[in-house]
């Protein structure tokens, strides 16, 4: 007797699941699934701790100056107005957010145990009822049926809980970065004079040039740094 049951999944995941109609085909699949976990969510964690600094126009909120009587300007003054940092430099070298990675991929590594082990005792229940089957009567074999149709539910729910889990927490480690970013670069961009603070990254980004001298990468990651370690005395 094949159960068919109702499934959720995680979107992650549940693209994969068309046209899997019984509850022992979607085992099979599970089971995949879980074998691959450790790959589903690397991709999650990665996805957990990407930040994309769009270019933005930093206002410092500072009256400008009254003409002096000499009007000329400096038309390397104007240039510098606009610098840019460098958004895999300033991740990579980011102690907070190398803390939050790690934290996260600690907490994904023990949501894929978890899950490894919930269906690797699944997979036992299964194996032994095929076993018994033969000497189960008609009454036996459709209430185990039901029951590990279930059981099956519930770890599928398990999975979309964990994943949703996650997946609102990265959600909400990157808009703290962006702030922290974002808020810095105000303060910074303040000070320096700046206008402008573009974001570049090898193979994301919309600057085919920019002179070395207007990059402020590692004056941005000090700052950031220091920052961080103040916050956590």
């Amino acid at each position: 007797m094949w159960i068919k049951i109702g499934w959720t999944f995680h979107p992650k995941v549940s693209s994969l699941l068309n046209g899997w109609d019984t509850w022992i085909e979607r085992l099979y699949l599970l089971k995949f699934l879980i074998k691959n976990m450790k790959k589903i969510f690397a991709n999650l964690s990665k996805g957990a701790v990407v930040l994309l600094i769009a270019a933005s126009v930093i206002s410092c909120g500072k009256e400008q100056p009254k003409a002096s009587t000499s009007v000329k300007t400096s038309t390397n003054n104007k240039s510098e107005a606009i610098v840019y940092v460098n958004s895999d430099s300033l991740l990579n070298n980011y102690e907070y957010f190398k803390d939050v990675k790690n934290v996260f991929q600690e907490k994904s590594k023990k949501a894929q145990a978890d899950l490894t082990a919930k269906g690797t005792a699944f997979q036992r229940e299964v194996a032994q009822y095929q076993q018994n089957a033969s000497n189960l009567s008609a009454d036996e074999r459709n209430s185990t049926e039901q029951r590990l149709a279930r059981k099956q539910q519930e770890l599928a729910a398990y999975n979309q809980t964990a994943g949703n889990a996650l997946a609102n927490e990265e959600a909400v480690e990157n808009e703290k970065l962006y702030n922290k970013v974002s808020e810095f670069l105000k303060s910074f961009a303040k000070t320096k004079g700046y206008k402008m603070v573009l974001t570049y990254s090898k193979g994301n980004s919309a600057i085919l040039f920019a002179d070395e001298s207007l990059d402020v990468t590692s004056a941005v990651i000090v700052g950031l740094n220091d920052a961080y370690t103040k916050g956590r005395k």
